[in-house]
């Protein structure tokens, strides 16, 4: 969602504090380019600084892992869901306990879909979708939620652009019209198009040119994957954002925005069988694009076959971190029982105190300040299994990478002791229930799921796939899979280099 995002819930994304999962390892490590969540866009901020630029703050908590994005309710009812004529799938997730409603609209599109030498351009379009229609000027949407005291973004990733609102539910019928028509009635003029770019290259600025760690993070990805489009960053590269265009942004928009493209998801305080006739009235009048195929055919990855490393020197790193990525399996790609054992395998790693990279590296030997592994398995092709390491002052990064091939060659040649298993099962599948409170992380599980291709079903059993897991799959999945030839290494140093001073005459 590029691990970038919004602030707080108040500045439009509930992703600061309505986390889809909690964070996984300190926060020192685990940034907002940490696993590449998707790009926000902060409304309120930018419509109080529009002839300017708009100040985007970092979301350190949205960490989209696949725990959170495929698990649901266990013991709820299952949602309502069908189809329009016009191909818009549907999802309904009833939730009474107050009058608030969630309607969110997830395109099956995203920078993994650009043309190349057009990067950024999911991202860009998503900024103007708030810049008007023939039907609504711009703002009229924005200023229509905040008055009903709701909460609205929008989100973009490699593989989904997203907008959402959240409103008082005698609103939501005003919201599915608005919706609706900006799906195929935005308007676009290159005096609101081209400072809107400017907003973006200032992003772009905040969160990656000043930012070492996710400029670290780009080029780790953009040697990870030697063909896909994963190795392009979310938010695009710089030079390729100067360049876009109100005639890129549109036929961007004309080829991809239908509703035979989109799921819509609502959450709240709503009954499907009352709720069916408004969407029908609304969105079912949106003709659809034939020309979208079905299935998204993308260039592939070859065998992977070498090691890499990524060295980056900034003067303004007071922390050097490593970081290792691996190319495994999503859940849409992987064998039966794969992604939930990659699930597993990544908290017994990764997550807290008792985590195997923390004993090893900060507990039994002070190799480390701390330690963070986690696997991002909500996408449509191959995705990272991740591990961070902030190394203490002195350690060399061959004492820490000595320590972690330690760790995940015992995993691989012994079976997890069954206390260690169970333990980290019953976390997950607890950290999944109790998630549930919010009607938004529910919506966010479904449309993501179901955006990169996986069913209703899917998404609700994910609990029982991770009750399944065995000793002998989280071993299967060490050995196949965290192979050194699949990684990317990156270290990020401190440049200690004397400034450049030039000569005066």
């Amino acid at each position: 969602m590029a691990r970038t995002g919004v602030g707080s819930l108040q500045d439009k994304g509930d992703a600061a504090t309505e986390s889809l999962a909690p964070a996984k390892g300190l926060t020192a490590i685990r940034d907002a380019s940490d696993n590449l969540p998707p790009v926000h866009t902060m409304r309120a901020l930018r419509r109080l600084t529009a002839r300017a630029f708009t100040a985007l703050a970092l979301c350190l908590a949205f960490l989209f892992t696949f725990t959170a994005a495929r698990a649901q309710t266990v013991t709820g009812q299952p949602p309502t869901t069908f189809t329009l004529p016009n191909g818009l799938a549907v999802v309904i997730i009833p939730d009474h306990r107050t009058p608030v409603v969630t309607q969110m609209i997830w395109y099956k599109v995203g920078s993994a879909d650009e043309t190349p030498g057009k990067s950024g351009l999911a991202h860009f379009l998503e900024h103007l979708m708030f810049k008007g229609t023939a039907k609504h000027p711009a703002g009229e949407f924005s200023q229509t939620v905040l008055r009903v005291g709701g909460e609205e973004n929008a989100f973009t990733y490699f593989d989904y652009t997203g907008y959402y609102q959240r409103v008082p539910r005698d609103q939501l019928a005003t919201m599915m019209a608005f919706e609706a028509d900006r799906m195929t009635g935005l308007v676009l003029k290159d005096e609101n198009v081209l400072p809107e770019r400017d907003v973006v290259l200032e992003e772009y600025n905040m969160r990656v040119a000043n930012n070492p760690d996710a400029r670290l993070t780009e080029q780790i990805m953009a040697a990870l994957y030697l063909n896909h489009p994963y190795g392009r960053p979310v938010i695009g590269w710089r030079h390729e954002i100067e360049k876009l265009t109100r005639k890129d942004a549109l036929a961007f928009y004309k080829r991809f925005y239908a509703p035979n493209n989109a799921t819509l998801v609502i959450a709240g305080d709503v009954d499907a069988q009352k709720i069916r006739p408004e969407i029908e009235k609304t969105f079912g009048q949106v003709p659809p694009q034939p020309a979208i195929p079905p299935v998204r055919i993308r260039p592939q990855e070859p065998l992977p076959v070498a090691s890499r490393t990524v060295t980056l020197a900034d003067p303004r790193v007071e922390q050097p971190m490593l970081r290792r990525y691996y190319l495994v399996p999503a859940a849409t790609t992987a064998a039966t029982g794969e992604s939930p054992a990659l699930d597993v395998l990544a908290r017994l790693m990764g997550e807290g105190s008792n985590a195997y990279l923390y004993r090893a590296l900060v507990v039994d030997k002070p190799l480390a300040v701390n330690t963070n592994a986690s696997y991002q398995g909500t996408m449509v092709d191959p995705t990272q299994f991740t591990i961070a390491v902030a190394p203490k002052p002195g350690v060399s990064f061959a004492a820490v990478e000595q320590a972690i091939d330690g760790v995940i060659a015992h995993l691989a040649a012994n079976p997890v002791p069954a206390e260690d298993l169970e333990r980290v099962k019953t976390q997950l599948i607890a950290q999944a229930v109790y998630a549930q409170d919010s009607q938004t992380t529910l919506a966010r599980w479904y449309g993501a799921g179901m955006t990169v291709g996986l069913s209703v079903d899917e998404i609700r059993t994910w609990p029982d796939r991770i009750r399944a897991v065995t000793a002998a799959q989280v071993r299967e999945a060490a050995q196949r899979w965290l192979v050194k030839t699949r990684s990317v290494t990156g270290y990020l140093i401190k440049d200690t280099t004397p400034a450049h001073e030039e000569k005066r005459s």
